[in-house]
């Protein structure tokens, strides 16, 4: 799919680009995203996933929505706090998988699943109580714009909750952990799909991403009234949590 290096070098050359190959990208995956996470994880993203609930502590009657929803793992969970869920991505098999997932989920009433994209929400202004996503804000090719429509579908007082790679400030530690997902991501990528850049765009991606920091003070900077950032694997991970 990706044909070597340049090619994934391209990926990041324009935010048009960007989203051309991310969704090339996702939609190869799909199949496989789950077995991925697990095994970049090291098993351990159950584990933040529950956190990030917790933190956006959905109640019965809440109106949530779950961004870059993937085979649906945060919406399943706000469905079970009796949140009523609304689950996007733009990649419609995974949307597919989610729903053949739902019936293996006694989760109360089931997410509805839509096809779209983060960078134009089609949701009415202040609609939602609860805005979450797993792994999301670091693959939308424009994240100030993702941000902003955001903060436009969340009602005042609402709270956003990401999950997601950070980009390590310090050099040494960066080098290190974007070197074993290089190496661990084209290994993968060989096995699974006889293309060593398949999961090699998670370190690039990472490599262009500002970093929590940063995210949480654009998150400020777009009018949200708090936003801050919790490390997670000692800070190789970080979940954001922020309020209108």
């Amino acid at each position: 799919m990706t044909g070597g290096v340049e090619p994934l070098d391209r990926a990041f050359s324009s935010p048009q680009a960007k989203q051309r190959y991310a969704r090339r990208l996702f939609a190869t995956i799909a199949d496989r995203y789950d077995l991925i996470t697990v095994l970049l994880s090291f098993g351990l993203d159950g584990r933040w996933k529950r956190r990030a609930i917790d933190l956006a502590a959905p109640g019965p009657g809440a109106r949530a929505l779950d961004l870059a929803s993937g085979t649906g793992d945060l919406a399943f969970a706000l469905a079970a706090h009796g949140a009523s869920v609304v689950a996007l991505d733009v990649t419609h098999r995974m949307l597919q998988l989610a729903r053949v997932r739902a019936a293996t989920f006694n989760a109360g009433r089931s997410p509805t699943w839509v096809t779209g994209d983060m960078c134009g929400l089609p949701f009415p202004d202040a609609h939602f109580d609860i805005v979450t996503t797993g792994y999301g804000l670091r693959n939308v090719p424009d994240l100030k714009l993702a941000i902003d429509e955001i903060y436009r579908v969340l009602r005042p007082g609402g709270t956003l909750v990401s999950l997601d790679f950070n980009r390590p400030e310090n050099a040494l530690v960066r080098s290190v952990y974007l070197g074993y997902l290089w190496a661990v991501g084209g290994a993968l990528g060989w096995t699974l799909h006889r293309d060593p850049d398949t999961y090699r765009y998670i370190p690039a991606s990472i490599r262009r991403y500002p970093g929590a920091a940063r995210v949480a003070g654009l998150m400020r900077a777009e009018g949200f009234s708090h936003a801050e950032w919790r490390p997670v694997l000692g800070g190789l991970m970080a979940i954001h949590l922020a309020r209108k």
